[in-house]
């Protein structure tokens, strides 16, 4: 065969080969990193998958307006006792695609946060309704040592959870990158809390005032009851303990809304509606508070 033929000595088209099949396992690898910001566990010691629901009971909506919003989702009601409206009829919904937060939760990879948050000290507090116990640490040793799978069997008090407590002077340099949700509640002013957790892991039934939840990676499964119904569970049993053995013990008229709320989507969480979540994965996540 002459020269530039196009056949290939057999050396030569083996190291080729070889070179082709390195590049597509590490673009494999790269894209499992983008894609979990590398949180998730994997081999043999990783947990199994928890379960999503079956079927979600809170709406989708994508390019909702803001008047369809406040229409549709949230009815102020102004009491003359109250300076500012309370709002007393709403239902959840999980928004997509309101905003673009790609350049915020490259910076919340696993890699990224620990550069650059490693040696800052966290605040952690356990996973229980009504009272709480905090913990200060290294946020290094709490991604390294902490933020395993979680064990059913544990109390509510004997579990940490990084959420809601963060030194915004410290993390000012990251959430300056989040767009929270364009939406605003008349009388009411922002504030945010950022988290990360574990597979298992979640916080048990409790109410405050209205928000807004994003998951940046992970998946986070939410229970969610109004206001007049209030659900049926220990104040020191762990989110997963009571979908265990509560959850499969109440009829079909006695469960909650449930959905789980998948990486870029966010969840409405109505005024005073009781609520649970359950991190089904290593997830990250950040709410917007209206208060």
């Amino acid at each position: 065969m002459p020269r530039g033929g196009g056949l290939m000595a057999p050396g030569a088209r083996l190291r080729f080969l070889l070179a082709v099949w390195t590049l597509a396992v590490l673009a494999r690898c790269s894209a499992g990193e983008a894609g979990d910001g590398g949180w998730q566990r994997r081999g043999p010691g990783a947990p199994a998958a928890l379960a999503e629901e079956q079927r979600c009971a809170v709406e989708r909506r994508a390019d909702l307006s803001y008047s369809e919003f406040v229409q549709q989702y949230v009815r102020p009601l102004a009491l003359a006792t109250r300076p500012t409206p309370h709002y007393a009829f709403s239902r959840p919904v999980i928004l997509q695609g309101l905003t673009d937060n790609s350049r915020f939760r490259a910076l919340c990879s696993r890699e990224r946060l620990l550069d650059s948050f490693g040696d800052n000290v966290v605040r952690l507090s356990t996973a229980n309704t009504y009272s709480y116990r905090k913990v200060d640490l290294p946020f290094q040793e709490y991604v390294e040592h902490l933020l395993y799978p979680q064990d059913p069997t544990s109390l509510g008090n004997d579990t940490l959870y990084f959420f809601g407590d963060n030194n915004f002077s410290e993390w000012a340099s990251l959430f300056q990158h989040y767009s929270p949700p364009p939406f605003s509640l008349l009388g009411t002013t922002t504030a945010y809390s950022f988290g990360i957790a574990g597979a298992g892991s979640g916080v048990p039934f409790h109410w405050h005032g209205p928000g807004f939840s994003e998951v940046i990676y992970g998946r986070k499964r939410w229970f969610l009851y109004p206001p007049e119904k209030t659900p049926e569970f220990h104040p020191n049993k762990t989110t997963l303990a009571w979908l265990q053995d509560v959850y499969p013990t109440l009829t079909s008229s006695a469960r909650p809304l449930e959905c789980t709320v998948q990486a870029g989507e966010v969840l409405y969480f109505p005024d005073r509606w009781w609520h649970a979540t359950l991190n089904l994965d290593t997830s990250v996540f950040i709410s917007t508070f209206l208060s």
